[in-house]
């Protein structure tokens, strides 16, 4: 459904401006091109430390991002990312209300 002139579009663009660049910032792509990359990535997070005997690999083939999202788990890990990167508040707007904001928009 093409919601771009729904009654959330202005609230979802408000949160946008002050949280894409915080994960811009914090997140970094990884792309796998082929195996021989997957391989030397994977040597690169064991020199690094990253790769752990807990370290689960998943693949996902996602055709329609949006209507899969579980709400309650979005609003989970966007809370979770923040207070990971020790975020009391963006912009002087508290996690609480960026919480409250994002979950209209879901």
């Amino acid at each position: 459904m093409n919601t771009i002139h729904a009654a959330t579009t202005g609230i979802s663009r408000f949160l946008d401006q002050p949280i894409r660049p915080l994960f811009d910032m914090h997140a970094q792509p990884r792309p796998i091109i082929d195996g021989g990359h997957l391989l030397r990535q994977l040597e690169q997070y064991v020199r690094n430390g990253h790769l752990k005997p807990t370290t689960l690999f998943c693949t996902a083939d996602i055709t329609n991002l949006y209507t899969m999202l579980p709400q309650d788990e979005s609003l989970k890990i966007l809370k979770e990312f923040l207070l990971e990167h020790h975020y009391e508040k963006v912009q002087g707007i508290s996690i609480k209300v960026i919480l409250q904001l994002a979950d209209l928009v879901l």
